[in-house]
This record gives C-alpha cells, structure tokens and sequence, in this order.
C-alpha cells in the first residue's frame, strides 16, 4: 500500500472513532471525511460500507488496549498494570457508543468481531490478572470472564449517567479486587 493511502486509512479511522465516540456509529460520513482531511469518496474507497469502517474502527481498538497490556506490565507493578490496564478497558467500551447494537445487527461484516475480541483482549487480560493474584496484590478467586463481564456491565450503566462515572465504578471493582487479596479462597 502507498504511504499516502496508509495515511488517509490511518486518519480515517482516527477520525471515526473520534466521531463515534461522540456521535455514534451512525454518524454522518461527511463528518469523518471532514475530519480525517479527505473527501468522501477517499471514506468509500477504503471502506465500501459503513459497517467496513466500524469494523476496521473496532479491530484497530481492540489491538490498541490488548497491546497496552505488556507495556503496562513492564512500567508498573502487577496490581497498578492490572488496575490501569481495567481503566483503558472501560474506556474503550465507553467510546463504543452505538457499537453493540451494530454488532448485533446482523451485518456480515461484524461477525468476526466477537472472536477477535476474545482472541486478543482475553490473554491480554489473563496475564495481567495472573501477575497480580501471584503477586498477592488481587484476589484470587476471580475469573478473567467475569471482570470483562464487570466493567462492561458497569460501563454500559454508566454510560446512560453522568460523565466519569464508569472510571469510579471501575475504579471500585479494583478495590473490590483488593479486598482479601493474599489469603487463599481454596480457588483450584
């Protein structure tokens, strides 16, 4: 691929997620288009269909927080790598607004979304997760499922109340995670 249509494909899903974290997935492509610095027909050229550029938008996110994963863990204790690591998590749920309903919708183009995101965000967080429960700093008898399960729930509540809200309630899972950590729940 030419560097000038890398940079166009490049500023084009920056600008949608921008969008869509604002807008939502059913934003105007005028509006990405505008934003990215191209015309519209560059938006249809690299994505023929919207669902193309919500999927794209949606891959490139997830390989962004699982790859934040082991940067995190070589900057920062297991417990604070595994609490910041929580903390991006929810916000990229938090900037998929409209996204579910889209993934759900049917559309061809997001069926393999659902396996992506587990292929990259789940080991992303089980070593994470792993690294604090040996280092005695998170409880041990939490499973990786349940705390994506978690801090989706709690992102999705809080996304219909005030701003900020799902970093306190992330924040308090984390806590949650903390209390008992260190004594052994008998977990296998």
């Amino acid at each position: 691929m030419r560097a000038d249509a890398q940079r166009n494909i490049d500023a084009l899903l920056e600008a949608a997620k921008t969008v869509f974290a604002t807008s939502g997935v059913d934003a105007p492509v005028r509006e990405i288009a505008e934003m990215a610095g191209v015309g519209v027909g560059t938006v249809y050229r690299h994505f023929p269909q919207r669902a193309d550029l919500v999927a794209a938008v949606f891959r490139r996110e997830i390989l962004a927080c699982a790859d934040a994963a082991p940067v995190l863990a070589a900057e920062h204790g297991p417990g604070e790598a595994l609490a910041l690591w929580m903390q991006r998590f929810a916000a990229f749920i938090a900037t998929k607004r409209g996204l579910a309903t889209a993934l759900y919708s049917g559309d061809p183009a997001f069926e393999s979304l659902p396996a992506y995101f587990e292929a990259h965000l789940v080991p992303a967080l089980e070593g994470l997760l792993a690294a604090a429960v040996a280092a005695g700093e998170v409880r041990d008898d939490v499973g990786t499922s349940e705390l994506m399960n978690a801090v989706g729930g709690l992102c999705m509540q809080a996304q219909k109340d005030k701003p900020g809200q799902s970093d306190r309630m992330v924040a308090l899972l984390i806590d949650g995670l903390r209390y008992g950590a260190g004594r052994s729940s008998g977990k296998p």
